[in-house]
């Protein structure tokens, strides 16, 4: 009788961790669950479990390399959490949201680029009416010599240099 409880009160086990302790066996060292779900954090594996079941999870956790089963079951609890949250999608449901805002904004990342272009054009034209400028190859378009300002007509505005042009656009603005 002494015997027995000296044998009882030595641990020949680990703990349990959550998968072993859900399914009421004994958990070994080479347990695969119990790196990812300690015995602290049964809600963890329950979670798991109910989605995927634990056959699944052991043999998916067996087949992978060691550095990714990390992973495996951070993927395997995100999607085991969004099916329980929304059990007709799941994370399909997060994925295609996404991609409908993605598409959204996209679309209205093309129309203000449309809007901006616009508006640049009316710019150049605006430009265009007023100095009399036709996009020659002249790098100093802002610059009209007297002699050019003689040939053009009487409404033509000359710019000779960037203080007048500033003062001709407040004017405009005012």
């Amino acid at each position: 009788m002494q015997n027995m409880r000296s044998n009882a009160s030595k641990p020949d086990s680990l703990p349990p961790c959550a998968g072993c302790k859900i399914q009421r066996k004994k958990c070994s060292e080479k347990c695969v669950l119990a790196p990812y779900f300690p015995q602290n954090n049964p809600e963890k594996f329950k979670l798991v479990h109910k989605v995927f079941g634990n056959g699944h999870v052991i043999k998916l956790l067996e087949e992978l390399p060691t550095e990714q089963r990390a992973d495996a079951v951070n993927s395997m609890v995100y999607e085991a959490s969004q099916r329980s949250q929304d059990p007709v999608n799941g994370c399909v449901g997060i994925i295609n949201e996404l991609k409908n805002k993605i598409a959204e904004l996209q679309s209205q990342l093309a129309f203000t680029q449309a809007e901006l272009a616009n508006i640049n054009m009316q710019h150049a034209n605006l430009f265009t009416l007023v100095t009399g400028y036709h996009g020659e190859s002249d790098p100093n378009f802002y610059s009209v010599s007297p002699q050019e300002s003689e040939d053009t007509d009487s409404q033509s505005i000359v710019l000779d240099d960037e203080d007048h042009s500033l003062q001709f656009w407040e004017s405009i603005w005012r």
